[in-house]
């Protein structure tokens, strides 16, 4: 009898076990889910811009900067009438020998000989805050701009909606810009980038941003 009381004792506990297992992995990927669909969402609502410097050198720097300018001013003046993400990445695609040109002839102004690579693709990019908005880790459609080996600091923004010339110490993005982004995300998905109140909201943006880490670690 004794012995039958330690078997069912023991079947009890592997069972559960097994469901506090299955409990764990669907809890899992049902959270894996929800942020891959989230971070797809957002990621689809803006293009951005990704500036590598030759190095971290003050010179290699400061010479980023001036790319940076220089193309910003022309992507804007291009892209002021546009209303949709694709329509950006269109208008960049076809002007891509512009860009070329225009950071090749900011280098040598400058006084230096290097080489520039101007790609369109999809990119991995690190969380990153732009005045009161918040995008998180992941996958984004990106104008990249390599200058010389590319291996100094980043200069990230967003080219669409318009967040490069956010006023940075003011914290503010204009409503425009606001508004694009709204327009293309669910209620629930904005406030995950732009509610910085809510204790429920910064969860979700941390389980988003935990997971794509984790997935561009694996890349």
């Amino acid at each position: 009898m004794k012995t039958y009381l330690n078997f069912i004792q023991n079947s009890k506990v592997k069972r559960s076990c097994i469901i506090l297992v299955l409990l764990f992995l669907f809890i899992l990927v049902s959270a894996s889910s929800y942020a891959s669909t989230v971070s797809e969402d957002i990621a689809n609502s803006v293009f951005r811009l990704h500036v590598i410097a030759n190095s971290d050198s003050t010179e290699d720097q400061n010479l980023k900067y001036k790319v940076r300018d220089h193309i910003l001013e022309y992507m804007n003046s291009l892209s002021e009438n546009c209303s949709s993400k694709q329509e950006v990445i269109s208008l960049a695609s076809k002007h891509k020998e512009d860009f070329y040109r225009i950071a090749k002839q900011t280098i040598i102004d400058n006084g230096y000989d290097y080489d520039v690579n101007i790609n369109i693709g999809n990119f991995d990019f690190p969380t990153k805050y732009y005045g009161d908005i918040s995008l998180p880790a992941g996958t984004y459609d990106a104008l990249r701009i390599e200058i010389g080996n590319a291996s100094g600091q980043n200069w990230w923004c967003v080219m669409f909606p318009p967040l490069c010339f956010v006023d940075v110490s003011t914290g503010i993005v204009p409503d425009e810009s606001k508004s694009i982004m709204q327009n293309n995300l669910t209620d629930e998905e904005y406030s995950i980038i732009s509610d910085k109140t809510s204790s429920d909201i910064k969860f979700k943006f941390s389980l988003i941003e935990m997971f794509q880490n984790l997935k561009i670690a694996n890349n």
